[in-house]
């Protein structure tokens, strides 16, 4: 008489899956993002302005000036050139309370060239410029 003992143990296939080793890779891989992530992640410390949409205050003393899509130049509807308008801001920047400068733009023109009138107020000394803007309709602010 022989006894077969554990055969019935071999003849059967195994349908459980060891999970452990992957267990221990994803183990590993969420230590090693977790230790990466803040070297990789460079951010200064920085304080953001706030979006906010002041009424514009028309004064007889403000200077309006407006860039065309062409990069026309125009001195409260009055054309003029770079030379022209240099001389203009400078006479204006010596006057106490110095006006404000108000900067009409195309939204279809160049930023270059809103960027050239920037540039004049800044070599003739004037202290405060403002871009002038339409508000967005109703319907769009609340899409945004």
């Amino acid at each position: 008489m022989a006894m077969t003992v554990g055969q019935e143990a071999d003849d059967d296939l195994v349908a459980a899956i060891n999970t452990t080793p992957l267990v221990d890779v994803m183990l590993v891989l969420l230590i090693i993002f977790l230790i990466t992530i803040p070297v990789v992640i460079r951010a200064v410390p920085l304080e953001l302005p706030k979006e906010r949409n002041l009424p514009t205050q028309t004064k007889p003393e403000n200077i309006v000036i407006a860039v065309d899509k062409d990069g026309n130049v125009f001195w409260n509807n009055q054309p003029t050139d770079d030379r022209k308008l240099l001389a203009q801001l400078k006479e204006i920047a010596v006057k106490i309370p110095q006006p404000e400068v108000h900067i009409r733009g195309d939204k279809d023109g160049r930023y270059e060239f809103v960027g050239r009138v920037v540039y004049a107020c800044q070599r003739a000394g004037i202290l405060k410029i403002g871009f002038i803007t339409e508000p967005p309709a109703r319907a769009e602010r609340g899409r945004s």
